[in-house]
This record gives structure tokens, sequence and C-alpha cells, in this order.
């Protein structure tokens, strides 16, 4: 018998080119995984006869556990001095230059204890989890040395430990200079890749990251970090276009990057060059929000060239302290005019493809993982639409129930 059978439930299973939508479904779990999925009238026996428990779930609507693939999580103070700047009139870029920026959040970073990471870290997790996120990528970035880059791993690796959470990491040392390497980007560089070796023993990443931008990091020295990570077997992912076109998008296609990240300033050849690889769109509202953006990333040119796109809440303390994934599709919607189909596919399979991790999650199959959100809602658009409601009714990880309203 299986362990446990939801009945009487409409199912989002994001197979397909949509929603994939059941009606009056039902779908089975043991263990940890999926074991049968569809029809409530298909079912081989009655449900006594099929599972140890069941769940008669009156109408509500079930999709796959939500994934937000891009997140900061792991840091250390706030910035809302520059939040302050901003409302003056400073931009991004010159707050950066100013010395502000992602330097102000390494000295906090670098100054805070693994146990104070990760208390602050696990509130974040926790929001995240309470609108129905079973899988959070986190990313460093704000060490900028080994020590500290590494801590942060370390931390995002515990959340495991106190909230029952997929935690994929992700290694941005290449996110700024540090003052220490203050106009020799080349050598930061140099010192990144030398450790990847003892990072990839360490088990303490999934994937290397860069930033690409004039701020940051040229083409030349991202791709002299592509290289060597890719030789060691790293998933590559890239924040590439955000504030300027460099072409990043088409280095980081070029590698077999999961992703390139939020793209405002893309180009129709980049997009090309994602679409050959199958690297996903990682769209960030809440970012382009943040900041009073006015240019917007081309979501018709990735219809266009079938480039799939997924939607993160991108939550880090300088561009975007947002731990609302809901939030996140409802303004992918209103900003971008992204579809709510394509914002629900966007953190379900295509987040799964940007993360690398699709064979076990991100839709609702047999065989996948048992990450179950339970909405009570009427209509799947419902969770695009509200702004400030979260109608999560019960939440499923690996076939337990986590949380139930």
């Amino acid at each position: 018998m299986w362990d446990s059978l939801w009945i009487n439930c409409n199912l989002c299973t994001m197979q397909g080119t949509g929603l994939g939508t059941i009606t009056n479904g039902a779908i089975a779990i043991e263990f940890d995984k999926i074991v049968w999925i569809g029809e409530f009238n298909d079912l081989p026996d009655t449900p006594d006869k099929l599972a140890r428990e069941i769940n008669d779930l009156n109408g509500s609507w079930v999709t796959p556990g939500l994934i937000d693939c891009h997140t900061h999580i792991v840091h250390g103070g706030e910035r809302v001095n520059e939040f302050n700047m901003r409302l003056e009139g400073a931009s991004y870029e010159e707050i950066a230059r100013a010395g502000g920026g992602i330097r102000s959040t390494v000295k906090a970073t670098r100054a805070a204890s693994e146990k104070e990471l990760l208390e602050a870290a696990l509130k974040r997790a926790s929001a995240l989890q309470s609108e129905g996120v079973t899988v959070i990528e986190v990313k460093s970035g704000y060490g900028l040395d080994w020590e500290n880059e590494t801590k942060q791993l370390r931390v995002a690796r515990q959340i495991t430990d106190h909230l029952p959470l997929k935690i994929m990491t992700t290694y941005l040392a290449a996110h700024t200079v540090p003052e220490e390497y203050q106009d020799n980007g080349d050598a930061y560089i140099d010192s990144i890749i030398e450790k990847l070796p003892e990072l990839k023993k360490s088990e303490l990443a999934d994937a290397v990251d860069g930033f690409c931008e004039g701020i940051a990091f040229s083409p030349d020295q991202i791709e002299k970090l592509f290289k060597a990570a890719s030789e060691l077997g790293f998933d590559l992912k890239l924040h590439a276009e955000q504030l300027s076109d460099l072409s990043g998008a088409a280095l980081a296609a070029k590698y077999g990057a999961n992703s390139a990240d939020h793209l405002e300033y893309v180009s129709d050849s980049s997009a090309d060059a994602m679409a050959e690889a199958g690297s996903v769109a990682v769209i960030l509202p809440c970012a382009f929000y943040f900041l009073n953006e006015t240019k917007k990333p081309p979501i018709q040119l990735f219809r266009d060239k079938n480039v799939p796109m997924a939607v993160a809440t991108d939550m880090n303390p300088g561009s975007s302290p947002c731990c609302s994934i809901l939030l996140a599709m409802n303004m992918a919607c209103t900003f971008f005019k992204m579809t709510p189909t394509e914002t629900m596919r966007g953190v379900t399979i295509n987040a799964a493809q940007a993360l690398g991790i699709e064979a076990s999650y991100g839709s609702l199959e047999i065989g996948k993982t048992a990450d179950l959100a339970i909405w009570d809602i009427n209509n799947p658009a419902e969770l695009s639409y509200h702004m400030g409601f979260n109608p999560l009714q019960e939440l499923i990880k690996s076939g337990k129930q986590i949380i139930q309203k």
C-alpha cells in the first residue's frame, strides 16, 4: 500500500508547456517520492485499499513545492542607509563606486559569526518556506576571501539542520573586487581559481557564479573563471546584463551555464545563444522595483526564442530585501507582463532547470521528490494576483507535512 493518497484536489503538474492541470485529481506518495498521479476516476482501486493514509483536500489546488532559484539570504547587516541615498537621487552604480553597495555588506558579513549569520538566514528562509517554497538557492559573495566565502557556504548548508528545505549553494566569490585587490581584478580572479579544487573537494558549493558588469568583472575575467570551474565539474550561473550589455549571457551560454540572471540589457544574439544552450533566463522583478529601474528585461524576446524563464526574489540587503516569492510572481506580471502561467512555471519547473535539478524537482511526476504546496484558491492565477495575502494551506516536503494552517 502507498504511504499516503491525496484526493479531491486540482493539480498543477507543470508537465508539458502550460500548467498541466488535472481536475478532480489524486496523487500518491511512498516514502519521499510521488508514485501515482492522475484523475481520481483512474485510480486502480478504492482509496482505502490503496493507501494507509487518505487526505481529502476538498477541492484545493496542489502545485509542486515552489523554488526560489536566486537568493543571497546568508549575509550580515542591512543597507537601509543606501535605501535613503537612492531616495535622494543616488544610483546603484554611484553608491557602489563610493564604497557602498556590496562592499558594505562584506564588512558586516566578515564581522558576523556563523551563529549570527545562521540566525538571520533562518528567519529569511522561514519567510520563504511559509509561502510554499521547498527549495532555495543560496549564494555566497559577501565574504570576498576564502575564509568568509566558505563561512557563508557552511551557514547555508546548516539551514537544513533547522528547516526541512533543500538548499542549493552557489560560490559567488566573483561578486565584486574586494578592497584588498583594489584595481587588480585579474589577481583576485586568479586567487578564486586557485581555491576551486579545494572548494570542489569540500562539497560546499553546487555551482559557481559571477557578476559580469562594469562595476564588477569583465567578460574575459569571467571566462577565465568559468573555464576553470567547468573543468572541475561545477554547474555555472551568471549575473549578466543588469546595468549594461557586455554579452555576459552569451558567455554563460558558451560554457553551458544553467542560467543567466537579471538580463535587462540582453541582446538578441545573446538570447539566441541561451536558447541554443538551454540556459534559463532568471527574471528578478523585486530588484527592478527596489532600484526603481526603467529598463525591463525583454520578455517577448525570450518567448520568441523559446528561452525558459524563471522568477526569483534575489533576496539581498542592497537591491532586493524581499523574502516573498508570491510578491516576486506578482511583480513579474505587473512590471514585465509575464502571464500567471509563466510565473508559475518560473517558480517550479523552470526554476528547477535553472538549478540543474529538474530531474527530481519542479513538477508533479512519478519518481520525483514529493514536494507539494497545497493552496486554498479557486484558480492558480491567484498566486500571481494577490498582494500581501498568502493562501498556503499545507506544505509537504519529501512526503512529510511541515506546514498546516
